[in-house]
């Protein structure tokens, strides 16, 4: 407990700015441990949606008029923010999404259907969300490609040497997630990078759940695509980025087309499409949430992913080792490298059960195969619990987490 109070965090000025903390549930004030799925939302980020249309709502781009002009410009802001938050080397790299899901999707359609042919190799890890696994499937199916699944050991940790084994020349992609969701495994992308470099593959990065924790500098890793979403990282749902770079992204055709995506449209001649980003943009976008995804990054740059990340690894010891004394109770993924995320079983209770029970006293986990399935199949189980930590969490409310744990075991066994 000495070590946490050691580092500079003001966790209390932190939840400060977090109102639904301020609740109860069930007659308990609420635990949440649920950030993996989604993280709560400061106040300064919910502010921006009433500023934006109470004060600027209005079409972006185009638009002559003086709120469409505010709100463009908030909107464009954000891709720098963006720039920054990723190091990116320039704003036209960024493309605003729904979120992780949808970028991943633009990659396989875009890039995909543009560039893989039937035999063509893309290397999936086993601990991939099945957002970064669905959408090569489908190209499998339509296309023809194969999929070669990267394995994991037993303690949720990639195999590096079974991935170099995995190349061969017909090796186009590797489709591997920075962090993962299930077990909070920090993979090594930029030697993962490396490696696919080598073999002349690219590499996209699923950064949904690495985005929350540590910084991330896309010129360093030499990530070719990158995407990550912003309810996982204080931010509202509906919005995210994809990073490409933009020779990549200039060689890509849309995916979509629509409005704001074209130079010119005609019925004799053809249509000509927008330079990038806008080619990939079509169609009204997010624009509150965009503008309030900006407002979150600065929220977090300004209190320092280091700061945070180190936070959050002081609470992953102290609830590592208290989970670690309930008997019959088996954390999986034991990586010597991991985010702020506990998954677990416990013998004789069903997780949903334990979800459900625990939510009476207070404390929100997930619960289920977190959109992991071959990962968790691997390891012989069809759900865990799970618990994942954020900036405002707190040591208390940790112990008030393993005290309902065990209450709620005592109950269901």
């Amino acid at each position: 407990m000495t070590a946490l109070k050691e580092l500079t965090l003001d966790v209390v000025k932190v939840r400060a700015d977090f109102p639904i903390l301020e609740r109860e549930v069930h007659g308990k004030p609420l635990v949440y441990l649920d950030n993996a799925a989604t993280s709560q939302t400061p106040r300064q980020v919910i502010a921006t949606f009433d500023d934006y249309y109470g004060r600027y709502n209005a079409n972006i781009h185009r638009g002559l008029h003086t709120l469409a002009d505010e709100a463009t410009a908030a909107y464009e802001r954000v891709r720098e923010t963006v720039r920054v938050f990723l190091n990116a080397r320039e704003r036209r790299e960024i493309i605003f999404t729904r979120g992780t899901t949808e970028a991943i999707n633009l990659v396989a359609n875009a890039w995909g259907r543009a560039n893989l042919k039937a035999g063509d190799e893309v290397l999936v890890s086993l601990m991939e969300h099945h957002s970064n696994i669905v959408p090569w499937q489908l190209l499998a199916e339509q296309l023809g490609i194969v999929i070669k699944v990267i394995p994991v050991d037993e303690r949720g940790v990639l195999e590096l040497e079974a991935y170099r084994d995995l190349f061969t020349e017909r090796t186009r992609l590797v489709a591997v997630n920075h962090v993962s969701n299930a077990f909070g495994t920090i993979n090594p992308v930029q030697e993962l990078a490396a490696i696919a470099h080598e073999h002349g593959a690219l590499i996209l990065i699923d950064g949904a759940q690495a985005a929350p924790h540590e910084p991330i500098d896309v010129q360093a890793i030499d990530a070719d695509f990158y995407a990550f979403s912003g309810h996982k990282v204080y931010g509202p749902t509906g919005a995210g980025a994809l990073y490409g770079k933009a020779a990549l992204l200039e060689a890509m055709p849309p995916w979509q087309g629509g409005g704001e995506m074209i130079k010119t449209v005609s019925f004799d001649a053809g249509t000509s499409f927008a330079d990038i980003p806008h080619r990939f943009e079509a169609g009204t976008p997010a624009v509150a949430e965009v503008i309030a995804l900006g407002k979150a990054l600065e929220w977090v740059s300004g209190i320092g992913l280091e700061l945070i990340g180190a936070w959050e690894q002081q609470l992953l010891t102290h609830a590592t080792e208290a989970l670690s004394r309930i008997d019959g109770l088996r954390i999986l993924g034991t990586a010597p490298h991991k985010a702020g995320v506990i998954s677990f079983v416990v013998d004789g209770a069903h997780s949903q059960d334990i979800g459900l029970l625990i939510d009476q006293l207070g404390v929100a986990i997930r619960t289920g195969h977190h959109c992991a399935q071959p990962l968790l199949n691997h390891f012989g189980v069809d759900a865990t619990c799970r618990a994942s930590f954020a900036a405002y969490n707190t040591p208390e409310e940790i112990d008030i987490f393993v005290d309902a744990l065990e209450r709620v075991i005592g109950m269901v066994r």
